[in-house]
């Protein structure tokens, strides 16, 4: 059913008419018709600047992200050239020293057990894993306390 005729002038019922039959109504102008253009033109670039934004900052995290694996593998790689007298085996720790002229080298012995003196500058403590990357020994040990601490949190909410 159309409720227009050829002539293009609305023929329905009044409640259907895309503009007012009666006298009373308000008129339509062009400047109306301009406004409400110039509102939605203004509502859609703030609602597609938006959703930008959201991508733009998700592509920043997902760089940052990149990074640190990029820094990561860097750092693991150089961890491997690290002069080494032993088989190496994953889940075991070794201790990383620096000799003088700034050659790295692995030792299963940590600056304890050298009695608080070893016998070059220590680096710190390594923790091979199934992955070949090495875990900072205590970056896991905070991991851990970190997780200790969130499930103590979690356990005294719910209790």
């Amino acid at each position: 059913m159309n409720d227009f005729d050829d002539g293009g002038k609305h023929r329905g019922p009044a409640h259907s008419s895309p503009y007012g039959l009666s006298r009373l109504a308000p008129a339509i102008t062009l400047v109306d018709v301009a406004a409400e253009i110039q509102r939605a033109d203004e509502m859609i670039g703030a609602v597609t600047a938006s959703k930008l934004d959201v991508i733009a900052e998700q592509i920043r995290r997902l760089q940052e992200q990149a990074r640190a694996i990029l820094d990561d593998a860097k750092r693991d790689l150089e961890l491997h050239r690290a002069r080494c007298a032993f088989p190496r085996l994953v889940g075991k720790t070794y201790h990383l020293y620096e000799k003088p002229d700034g050659d790295l080298y692995w030792s299963m012995v940590s600056p304890d057990e050298w009695g608080g003196a070893p016998p070059h500058a220590f680096r710190g403590s390594y923790r091979l894993e199934g992955d070949q990357s090495w875990t900072r020994v205590d970056d896991a040990e905070a991991e851990e306390r970190t997780s200790i601490d969130a499930r103590a949190v979690l356990a005294q909410l719910r209790g």
